[in-house]
């Protein structure tokens, strides 16, 4: 009897050894989840993993440092949480108005996400569009262009009897006061019109290749002589420079039928 209850007795602790241990092994990883416990209440790795991701984002290394910082800061937001919710603003007007307001923005995101992933931009809408968008460029031009600056109307008059005369464009350039382009012959490279002064390039465009203006063109900036160097067309950029772009721009305008979609379906009173 007394080999048989020892036995039992025995058996009694070994099975009793097994379930604590079975316990906390199960407890263990859970445990292992968590940075911290905050009276009572758990803030999981994962919410450090969350608030890394975002930094990284920003260029912030991971850093145990780092990683220090931010469970710490976790921490301080939940202390601060449940002193709030203990004092009980979490019942108060503003809060309730705040709250509302940040569910609206979150719904609508999540709402946004959820039309996109169902009606993704294509290549081929993109593809699309840009053909659409680079017909429209056709027709535009570029112009390189030369330009002398000066003062008065008289010093553009007297550059211009030079020119007739054969003087060299780039030599009466190093005059100009625009010193940027003086130490170049005035070269202003490929432009289109709309990056000059209106007086600029109402002359520029009259001008054929080759030709300087005849009489000086007056501007804010005093008065100019131009030459005309060359002219093409605006040359399209690539799909792949401005895909992002496109791609961008074809969310925004699908989202904006979801939203006219719903508001024609919608009673608004």
């Amino acid at each position: 009897m007394i080999k048989r209850a020892h036995r039992s007795r025995l058996l009694v602790s070994l099975l009793i050894a097994l379930a604590v241990g079975g316990s906390i092994a199960a407890v263990a990883p859970a445990a292992a989840q968590n940075i911290a416990i905050v009276n009572g209440k758990p803030i999981p790795e994962k919410r450090v993993d969350e608030f890394l991701e975002q930094l990284k984002s920003q260029g912030r290394p991971d850093t145990p440092e780092l990683r220090n910082a931010i469970k710490e800061e976790l921490i301080a937001r939940e202390l601060f949480t449940q002193e709030a919710d203990r004092l009980g603003l979490q019942k108060t007007p503003e809060f309730q108005r705040q709250l509302e307001r940040v569910r609206q923005e979150i719904l609508i995101r999540a709402l946004i996400q959820d039309n996109l992933k169902r009606h993704p931009v294509t290549d081929a809408a993109i593809q699309a569009e840009y053909d659409q968008l680079k017909s429209q460029t056709t027709g535009e031009k570029e112009y390189r262009t030369r330009h002398i600056l000066v003062e008065t109307e008289d010093q553009a008059k007297q550059i211009i009897v030079e020119l007739d005369k054969g003087a060299k464009f780039e030599d009466l350039a190093k005059q100009s006061k625009d010193s940027g382009s003086a130490a170049n012959g005035g070269d202003l490279d490929w432009n289109g019109p709309s990056t000059f002064v209106k007086e600029f390039s109402d002359a520029m465009v009259k001008l054929e290749k080759g030709k300087y203006t005849s009489v000086p063109v007056h501007s804010q900036f005093g008065y100019h002589v131009i030459r005309l160097d060359d002219v093409r067309d605006v040359p399209p950029p690539p799909l792949e420079q401005v895909r992002p772009q496109i791609a961008q721009e074809l969310e925004r305008r699908y989202v904006q039928q979801l939203q006219k979609d719903l508001r024609e379906r919608a009673k608004i009173q």
